[in-house]
Order: structure tokens, then sequence, then C-alpha cells
């Protein structure tokens, strides 16, 4: 039947000296078994070979459990695993998972087999035993749900030995009820899905017969209750669920692989039995649904985790800003037109700009009160007194009688500026104010006190293209006109934040987006994810639509702003700009 509990004479596998990864890895594993399984004497052996033929194994009367560490995924250094971070556990599931289902059997698996008992009823309570414990494991640590399942395949796919052609499951009643006992049961305990079995569910109620099947669904769940020092109702349970095959409980069950009149046809003919490839199949979409399952994590864990994830992004943001900043102009950049020369009105809006960022950026000088026992300062008659009488009576004065008032002028926050305009077809009114408004902007950022950056780029057919350069005052105005559709927004956002560290929170820092919104999914979506996680960074967004267009689609979370004028683009932009700046602290 099941090989997870070792006989009384067994002995351990004979697997070190290993690698000294190993030896940690078994160490690791072993300090955090006694929260598992509630004992404190548990001894844990991982290594390549260890789990006495099974993928893992439990020795009650030596208090070991032994994992084989060819469940160990490929990538896994066994040296480099912290098991003590729920988090980390994740990187190797599967041995986790056996870890855990053999820390189950420490707990729960305390009754033994008496002298003399039937064996056919003995060899049916063992199997029953595996169910039972993860049921009445998850009824005390619900928690490791996760684990169990992420092991369930290579525990039932060793007990059915369904990846062995010359083992493998036939239609037979003794491997249906197996294969039942292994997988239905499982749903019953809360570690697998009906829908998950539910092929395995149709091919053993095909075998076996309803009325059966019922029967031994009865048995299992009753298994389910049993305490876990109940000999007698275990074995008990184990001849009712011979007595439901049909077989003695007072005969050894019979050898796989012998003659059996009542097998189905299918069987025996050198090919895969439906049962076995039902198996296989439960064993695949129980692996492609655990995958899917949510990972119990830790605060550090997360906390690593998301530190990692965002210096990814940040490496991303930078790729994307050297790609579009650092190679000069794209020669497939077709909408770029050419430059013109500013006009008088667009230089003085960018000096009307530059001054009012720097009145943005002007802070009130801080206060601060300072007590002292010597000058400089304002004398406090208060404080002299107390100070004189700490003295008469031979007492170290602790009074402070002066005090003086420091005023420090607090610098203005940085500025970083990034606008994103959409150059398809639909916002062709928007290109040439647009283009003047990057040169206004920039050359606000020049004439402006506060330390302002900015930088704009267009997106459309499938390019980002840079209009303004980070830090750079161009001395004409590039123009550029539309093309067709292409909106990489997503590549648009990632490289302004590569080039102006919007996702970093030391400065006043603002996004604007100069579209309709009528994007691809496949940009879209991207997009929507590198703006929020601007936003949470603290970044502000700005989503200027075009007025009377039915096309108008703003992202999720951005605050939108109508222009039912192109003309004012500037003057929208330098609003928000200003407003950011003084929003900062």
């Amino acid at each position: 039947m099941t090989t997870h509990i070792a006989a009384p004479a067994a002995t351990p596998t004979a697997v070190f000296p290993a690698a000294p990864g190993w030896l940690t890895l078994s160490a690791r594993f072993g300090d955090e078994v006694p929260a598992i399984a509630d004992r404190d004497d548990l001894v844990v052996t991982v290594a390549p070979g260890a789990g006495h033929d099974a993928p893992a194994c439990f020795f009650p009367d030596l208090a070991a459990i032994e994992v084989d560490g060819t469940h160990l995924p490929s990538g896994v250094d066994p040296a480099t695993v912290e098991p003590h971070r729920v988090g980390d556990r994740k990187r190797y599931r599967t041995a986790w998972g056996l870890l855990t289902h053999e820390c189950a059997h420490a707990q729960h698996s305390v009754w033994r087999k008496p002298p003399g008992v039937p064996p056919g009823a003995a060899a049916a309570a063992i199997l029953l035993e595996e169910s039972r414990i993860e049921a009445a494991h998850l009824r005390r640590r619900p928690q490791d749900r996760y684990w169990l399942r992420g092991s369930a395949t290579k525990l039932i796919l060793a007990d059915t030995r369904a990846t062995d052609p010359a083992a493998a499951p036939t239609m037979t009643k003794l491997d249906a009820a197996q294969s039942a006992a292994l997988l239905l049961a499982r749903v019953d305990g809360g570690v697998l899905n009906g829908r998950e079995v539910a092929r395995v569910q149709r091919v053993v109620r095909g075998i076996l017969g309803d009325d059966t099947l019922a029967k031994l669904r009865a048995i299992w769940r009753t298994a389910h209750r049993v305490a876990d020092d109940d000999a007698t109702a275990m074995i008990e349970l184990g001849r009712r669920w011979c007595e439901a095959l049909g077989d003695d409980p007072d005969q050894p069950p019979p050898q796989r692989g012998a003659a059996d009149p009542g097998a189905q046809p299918g069987s025996g003919n050198g090919a895969p039995t439906p049962l076995t490839q039902a198996i296989t199949a439960a064993a695949i979409a129980i692996v492609n649904a655990a995958a899917a399952d949510p990972a119990p994590s830790d605060p550090v864990t997360d906390a690593m985790e998301a530190r990692a994830a965002e210096d990814a992004a940040r490496a991303r943001a930078v790729s994307a800003a050297s790609t579009t900043f650092g190679g000069g102009m794209s020669p497939y950049a077709t909408h770029i037109t050419g430059t013109r020369l500013p006009t008088t009105a667009e230089r003085t809006a960018a000096r009307q700009l530059g001054r009012a960022l720097t009145t943005a950026g002007v802070r009130d000088r801080t206060t601060t009160t300072i007590t002292s026992a010597i000058p400089p300062g304002r004398l406090r008659v208060r404080g002299a007194m107390t100070a004189a009488a700490q003295r008469a009576a031979g007492a170290i004065p602790t009074a402070e009688p002066f005090t003086r008032t420091t005023r420090k002028t607090v610098p203005a926050p940085p500025l970083r500026l990034g606008i994103a305009c959409d150059v398809t077809d639909s916002m062709k009114a928007y290109t040439a104010p647009v283009a003047s408004a990057a040169w206004i902007l920039a050359h606000a950022a020049h004439h402006t006190d506060v330390p302002a950056t900015t930088a704009t780029v267009t997106f459309g057919s499938g390019l980002v293209t840079p209009v303004t350069h980070p830090g750079a005052t161009p001395a004409r105005i590039t123009e550029f006109g539309t093309g067709l559709a292409g909106h990489v927004i997503d590549d648009a956002i990632e490289a302004l934040d590569g080039a102006l560290e919007l996702s970093r929170p030391n400065a006043a820092r603002l996004l604007v987006v100069i579209s309709d919104g009528d994007f691809e999914d496949e940009t879209r979506d991207p997009g929507q994810r590198l703006l929020d996680r601007l936003r949470a960074s603290g970044c502000a967004v700005l989503w200027l639509l075009p007025g009377g267009s039915k096309w108008n689609r703003p992202m999720d979370g951005v605050t939108n702003h109508t222009l039912t004028d192109p003309a004012a683009t500037a003057r929208a932009i330098g609003q928000a700009a200003t407003a950011a700046l003084r929003a900062t602290r």
C-alpha cells in the first residue's frame, strides 16, 4: 500500500556523507519541525536518495523523518534555504509539502497495528491513514493546506505508481479502491478540490459502482474523525473496507498484477489504462491549480520581494530611458517634422511659468525655540530666580533662564516633470500645442530658482521619441505630426520614469499624459501597472483629454482634465506643476 510510515524494524537510509549543503538544509528543516508536528524530538534528513524508497518517510520508532532531496528544485541551492521565513518556502514547495505530510504522520499516526490483526484489514487501515492524518493536520494547522497541495502530486504518483508502466493501476477493484482512498478521500479531507479529481471519480465509479463507492466514502469520512490512538476503530474500518470490496479481511491483499476476474477491459494490454490516464490527468490538474494558489508569506519576505521587484522595475526604467534618450533620434520616427524658433509669446510664457514655479517653491522659515543656562538669549526672570534658589539650596542648577529663537530657510523641493504625448491620428490637433508646451516647460525649468528637470516624449507607431531631454534647454521647438496606431504608453512611462526618477519619493513629481486613452490591450494593461506603481510612490498623474472626443478612455486612478482648447495645454500643465510643487513638503 503506502510506504510513508516505516516498519518497526526499518533502518534509516544511508545517504551521508553528502554535500555540506544538504546537512545545512536538514538542520534548517529540523529547526522548523517542532512548530509543525508539535514535537521536539524529531530528527530530519533531507538528501538525494533519502525517503526509504518513497518521496518521504516517517520512522516512528526512531522519531526520524526523511525527505528525498531530488524533490528540491534544481535551481535551489540547499545551502541557501531559509525556511524560518515562510515566504522562502515557496521556492521549494514540494519538498516542504513532503516534510509537512510526514510531520502530520509524526503527530497523528499514533496508533500501531496490534499483533494478530487480519492482514487485509490492517493494510486497508494503513491506506486510510494517508487522508486521515492530512485531515487531522488541517484541523490543527489549516494554513498548511498550501504545502500539502504542493506535495500531493508526488505522493499520489508514488503511491499509485501511475508513472511505472509495469506497475501502473489497472481496471481492478483493488486499484480503483486505492485510487479513491488516495485522491477522492483527500477531497473530503480538505486538501484537493472535487474538480481536480472528477475524471478519476468517473472511472472509479465505473469500476466499483455507485453503491460500493458510496460505502467506501462513508468509511474514509468516518476515518477522518477517528482519534489518533484508536487502533481498534481503524482496524474495524479496514475490515469494513475489505468487505465493501468483497475481499476477505483475514487474507493479505492481492498483489498488484495478480489476475482479477472482475477486471474491466483495458487492463494488461501494455497501454495506460483509463484509470492510469485519469490519475495522470488529475496530477496535472492539481499541479496547475496549485500553481495559482496564493502562497503564504511573512513581512520580511514580502519586504524583500517588494524591494527586489522595485529594483528590477527601476533597472528596466533606466534601460528604457537609456534607449530613448541616449541614442539620439530614431531614424524610424517619421512623425518628427522639423524644428522652429519660439515666438515672443512662448518666451514670455516660459519666463512667467518660471516665476510661478519659484513662488510655488518658497517655503516658510521654520522657527525653533532653544533654552540654555548661559547666554546668548533673552533672560527670563522666572528662570533666573529658579536657578538662584537652586544654588542657595546647595543643589546643582538645572534651570535654563536664557531663551533664543532660530529661524531656518527651508529649501524648495526639486521638481521633476515628464510629459508623454500620443501622436496617433486621433491627437492631430494637439501636436503643435504640446510641442510648444514642451519647449516652454524646459525653459521655465531653466529660469526658475527651483531645481527642476523636465522631459517630453511622444509615443505612437510603436516608437517612443524624445522631444526634450532631461536637463536640456533646447534653442528651437521640435515639431511633430501624427502616425499610425501602436500606442506604446508603457514604454513611454518607463522611459520618463528612468530619466526623471519619477518613482523615487524625494521630489515633487508629475507625469502628464496627453491622449484620448484609446490604447491596445497589450500596451494598456502594462501601462496601467506602471501608472499604479508611480502613484503608489507619490507621483501625481495628470491626464489631459481632448475635448469632444467619443474615444476618451483614460487609465484608472489618474486626475482627468478635458482640454476644450488645445492652446490651453501649456497653461494646464503649468498649473498642475505649481500645484504639485506646493503640495510637496
